[in-house]
């Protein structure tokens, strides 16, 4: 038996690999943080007998909440995840399973490698309607890149979406995977409509370095990007940097920042009403926004989310809230489960990469009814 996680985005630490029916390993933190629950590990073994795997710090993880009611997913092909027997006994998350082949992946949520991201934008910039923008160069030397879809032109809206500042939460990427899709697709009505009124900045991956380096939700050096963006720096946070002074240069008027949530089980968005200068303009947009979310797709929900900031309480480091208030603009954090969406739950795959590539699909129509009335 053996077990590796020397590839992209792998995380974990064997501690005892000696019997298949007690394997034990442990979850490393972020370089130069305490922050851990990403894991994304490979097993081989030519017995394929029961391995009762135990994760053994997943108690004192960073969102202990998160191992309630979840499913670790696994892949033989790393191409289809799927949710295998996990349970969480407040110390330790144990997966059990048989391997049907000889090798088989483990994750925390399906992948989406670093080697994919470069395939994402490499193939959108061959859109006639797509220019891919270099912005600089991450603490680790990896590229910074931002997608700019359509032409601009006197009273286009500027839209800018970003992904994955939380390295772990590879749903983000597999949303924008559906967006950019969608968005680039000729033939598709919504996306025609919209590249006549709108130019879109994507940023698809925010957090390079922490997705190749495995991390759940810091960069090379421990930084939390969406606690940087009231002030970064070069040094500390050169993603957010880049990407900042570039919506201080063209402007922002819809701004969607994807993330995932690794305790709630739905998919839901938190926005602006915290902030200083958030007013009934602002509220009437947020309700549109989320009742046509609703009407689109009944993966969506208002119902259950994070507890709404108090007028003026807003922490102006995260990203929804600092753009939100520098722009005056309609501004979201859209989050998605690491588990399964309780209204409409799938045993096999739970929440999974292909659901969360639709919801960027639909997330593009819901912006098309909502585009006219941003400024």
């Amino acid at each position: 038996m053996q077990i590796t996680a020397n590839f992209d985005s792998g995380n974990i630490k064997v501690i005892d690999a000696t019997s298949p029916g007690n394997v034990q390993l442990e979850i490393n933190k972020d370089n130069q943080s305490e922050f851990y629950q990403w894991f994304h590990f490979k097993l081989h073994n030519n017995d394929h007998v029961e391995h009762v795997i135990h994760l053994i710090n997943a108690g004192k993880s960073a969102y202990v909440e998160g191992w309630d009611d979840y499913q670790a997913v696994a892949s033989y092909d790393r191409e289809h995840w799927f949710r295998v027997p996990t349970e969480f006994d407040g110390e330790k998350l144990t997966i059990t399973f048989t391997p049907e082949f000889d090798s088989v992946y483990f994750a925390y949520f399906a992948p989406y490698s670093y080697e994919r991201h470069q395939d994402l934008i490499q193939s959108a910039q061959m859109d006639i309607d797509c220019q891919m923008l270099l912005l600089g160069q991450t603490i680790d030397g990896r590229d910074m890149t931002m997608l700019k879809i359509g032409e601009e032109g006197k009273g286009k809206k500027k839209i800018w979406l970003t992904a994955r500042q939380h390295p772990g939460e590879t749903m983000a990427e597999w949303f924008m995977e559906g967006f950019l899709d969608r968005l680039l697709d000729e033939d598709d009505g919504v996306a025609r409509a919209l590249l006549d009124k709108a130019v879109f900045y994507v940023v698809p991956n925010m957090n390079p370095d922490g997705s190749y380096r495995g991390h759940l939700r810091t960069n090379a050096v421990g930084a939390n990007l969406n606690r940087e963006w009231l002030e970064p720096t070069m040094e500390r946070s050169p993603e957010v940097y880049l990407v900042r002074e570039q919506m201080l240069e063209i402007g922002v008027d819809m701004f969607l920042d994807i993330h995932g949530d690794e305790a709630l089980p739905y998919n839901f968005v938190a926005g602006c009403e915290g902030n200083p200068s958030y007013d009934e303009r602002n509220k009437a947009l947020e309700e549109q926004f989320k009742k046509m979310l609703i009407a689109i797709t009944p993966e969506f929900q208002d119902e259950v989310g994070y507890d709404k900031d108090e007028p003026g309480k807003a922490n102006m480091t995260v990203a929804t809230n600092w753009v939100g208030e520098q722009f005056d603009c309609l501004a979201f954090t859209i989050e998605m489960p690491f588990k399964d969406n309780a209204l409409l739950p799938d045993h096999i795959v739970g929440w999974s990469d292909e659901r969360s590539s639709l919801l960027g699909r639909d997330v593009l129509t819901t912006i098309y009814h909502v585009v006219d009335d941003l400024r």
